[in-house]
């Protein structure tokens, strides 16, 4: 166990990964957390309704992979936006595994460490796993990737509404749409002529 490794979990975005048989999921958590240093002990809140967190109720172990500001988009869309119920995340992806037999994505992650669940809490929709550490190391010097940065490096801003042309009534808000507004135009609402509109 480096333990130079707990330090990359002041904070962050991870990927939460089980496996169950021949089937890896996961999920991406901003939730965990050192609770003490000897034993090396986390939390982590995983939701209900995902796949990853029946896997855990059952196996009792999972892996957490610290992502880096190296990480790109496709991973957070793969790992965070799948229910994972009908799927195999693992699929077509390069990963490499943990002491347990769980995944991490190492061109990806400064850091994994992987661990047993000593016990969990029910907290409505989701359970909180206490666990010790079994193993972990640091991958590379990568900072690790805050919420901020995710935010404003890697999520894709979204594409710009094309707006709309046309001619807006000033009376009573009916809107014409095209390019040019026929100089005898009458609003079929307000029956006002064309001076009375202006353009959106």
């Amino acid at each position: 166990m480096d333990q130079t490794t707990m330090y990359k979990l002041t904070y962050g975005l991870f990927i939460l990964t089980a496996r169950e048989g021949e089937k890896d999921n996961g999920c991406i958590v901003n939730t965990v957390s050192q609770v003490t240093i000897t034993p090396n002990r986390i939390v982590v809140a995983v939701n209900k309704s995902n796949y990853t967190h029946d896997m855990i109720v059952r196996t009792g172990v999972f892996n957490v992979s610290i992502l880096s500001e190296k990480s790109k988009f496709d991973t957070y869309k793969h790992w965070g936006f799948q229910s994972g119920r009908d799927t195999d995340k693992a699929e077509k992806i390069t990963f490499s595994r943990a002491e347990n037999g769980v995944i991490y994505l190492a061109e990806e992650t400064n850091a994994y460490l992987s661990a047993k669940v000593v016990s969990m809490t029910d907290l409505g929709t989701h359970t909180l796993f206490l666990a010790d550490v079994t193993d972990g190391a640091v991958l590379s010097q990568d900072a690790s990737v805050t919420y901020a940065y995710y935010q404003a490096k890697i999520k894709p801003a979204p594409a710009a509404e094309e707006k709309k042309k046309g001619f807006i009534c000033t009376v009573c808000g009916y809107i014409y749409e095209g390019e040019t507004l026929p100089e005898d135009f009458i609003c079929p609402l307000c029956k006002h002529p064309a001076s009375d509109f202006k353009p959106l």
